[in-house]
């Protein structure tokens, strides 16, 4: 029987070290992460989504650390999974960076209409209608 991980509230669940798990930011992380880089939390949010400079891989990866924190993880733990992750898997960190601070501001009825839309069948768009048009002419005559 297969079980399927749901991400807990304001988290994201992600395949890390081989394994799928939790993560949280929450303010006492958040709040680290300000300490740590001595950067505003709003600052790395508005990198992240492109409006600012570029983030830097450091904290990407110290997000992400975090956020194996707030999801259960031992500091350590957290630190050695992102540690492991080579260079080459920076991109991807930074998509899950994305996610995860996404996560924190998408609420449960949000997140339960997007359940709701990734289930459904997609909408068409509405059809392309010709219309007649009158010439130069035949407008002057009118």
């Amino acid at each position: 029987m297969p079980i399927t991980a749901s991400a807990p509230a304001g988290g994201t669940i992600e395949q890390l070290g081989g394994e799928s798990r939790p993560l949280v930011l929450r303010n006492g992380e958040i709040e680290r992460f300000e300490r740590q880089h001595n950067i505003g939390f709003f600052t790395v949010v508005e990198s992240l989504f492109g409006k600012g400079d570029a983030p830097q891989v450091r904290h990407c990866r110290d997000l992400i650390a975090l956020g194996l924190v707030g999801g259960g993880l031992p500091d350590r733990t957290a630190d050695k999974i992102v540690d492991d992750l080579p260079p080459h898997e920076n991109p991807r960190i930074r998509s899950m960076a994305m996610d995860l601070v996404g996560a924190i501001y998408l609420s449960e009825e949000d997140k339960k209409k997007d359940a709701e839309l990734a289930g459904s069948s997609p909408k068409t768009g509405r059809k392309a209608t010709t219309r007649k048009r009158k010439s130069k002419a035949q407008s002057l005559q009118d």
